[in-house]
């Protein structure tokens, strides 16, 4: 009330023209931290909002993006997965001898450089729609995670925030790897070939498996697959959506691109640290039988994980993670960064806030 009636005096004489002057002073600069403060606000919030765009165009958005970031990284990723599968038909003294550049130089000595690429075709077969159903999916739970009491107020929380992302992406995670997982085991099997080949393509080592070891062989180590991808998923989803946020928030200047490719690229590093261990043992679980060779692990999840540990050393369970993480760097980066160009383009939003 005071105020009011301050603001609304008619100034006559100086001093109340030097009251009104201070206090129109002061009024105008509340005005303009308010103003300040709304607009940190809606910065933040316009950072967490995200392009609309219809279920088409968000599964072919992700569907590409993880296409075109399998490609890219193929030869990388055939490595990895060389690497991690060592241990089950080789000693302890050709496991010391083993190192990147002579695992690549044997590549393209006994198979070719086109080798690199070897099981590429079903990478992609696999990754589209796996790509797509995870951040479709991972975008349809975090819509309803944010509907419940507790996780709606998390544009005022972060726990709350970073909840609904860890939930939101491990339930993704868990869709789309048992929507699509036939497809990753075929992808295993054929990278995992070296000169002799059993399996001619995609279509033959569906087939194959299915004759010589049921239509379960198809599933085989599903339950590792499941126990790492949606703690996986949800690491890369929340860490790469908290560093964009926060990166944003404090340098809304820096070119949306790359710093897109540089927080995906950490969400990676730091998911495959985590869930490693659970990814080399589904690749070992994967090729159990496979090509009629004997089976090497009888013992289910944790009895793989207590025989590798027993013969190669808690070492073991990390074959492969420096080509994991040469690869996990451009891979997941590539993934992120294509995938907001896309829906921003298919939305019509430029992508450069």
């Amino acid at each position: 009330m005071q105020t009011e009636a301050r603001v609304g005096v008619v100034v006559e004489g100086g001093g109340q023209r030097a009251l009104a002057s201070g206090h129109e002073a002061a009024v105008d600069g509340g005005v303009r931290r308010f103003s300040a403060a709304h607009h940190q606000r809606n910065r933040q919030q316009g950072l967490q909002q995200q392009p609309h765009i219809g279920t088409v165009a968000h599964l072919l958005a992700g569907g590409v993006a993880g296409a075109i970031s399998k490609t890219c990284t193929a030869p990388l990723a055939r490595l990895t997965i060389l690497f991690q599968v060592q241990g089950m038909h080789s000693d302890v003294a050709t496991l010391s001898k083993a190192s990147i550049w002579r695992e690549a130089s044997r590549i393209v000595y006994e198979e070719g450089f086109r080798a690199f690429w070897k099981g590429n075709l079903v990478t992609i077969a696999h990754r589209l729609p796996y790509s797509s159903i995870s951040f479709y999916a991972y975008e349809r739970y975090k819509h309803f995670l944010q509907l419940i009491p507790g996780l709606d107020r998390h544009r005022e929380y972060a726990s709350a925030d970073v909840c609904v992302r860890l939930i939101g992406g491990g339930l993704a995670g868990i869709t789309a790897a048992s929507m699509t997982y036939p497809l990753d085991l075929v992808r295993t099997r054929l990278a995992a070939q070296t000169k002799t080949i059993y399996y001619r393509g995609i279509s033959h080592a569906l087939y194959a498996i299915c004759r010589d070891e049921g239509a379960k062989g198809l599933y085989k180590g599903l339950g590792a697959t499941l126990l790492g991808v949606g703690p996986s998923i949800a690491i890369s989803f929340s860490v790469y959506e908290t560093l964009r946020s926060q990166w944003q928030l404090q340098r809304p200047h820096d070119n949306a691109v790359l710093v897109n490719l540089a927080c995906g690229s950490l969400s990676g590093v730091a998911s495959s640290t985590v869930t490693f261990p659970l990814d080399l043992v589904r690749r070992r679980m994967q090729l159990e039988g496979a090509a009629g060779r004997a089976r090497v692990y009888n013992s289910g999840l944790f009895g793989t994980f207590r025989h590798i540990v027993h013969a190669e050393g808690i070492r073991g369970l990390y074959r492969g993670i420096l080509p994991e993480y040469c690869k996990v760097v451009p891979s997941v980066g590539i993934v992120f960064m294509t995938y907001e160009i896309l829906k921003s383009f298919l939305s019509g939003t430029p992508d450069d806030d």
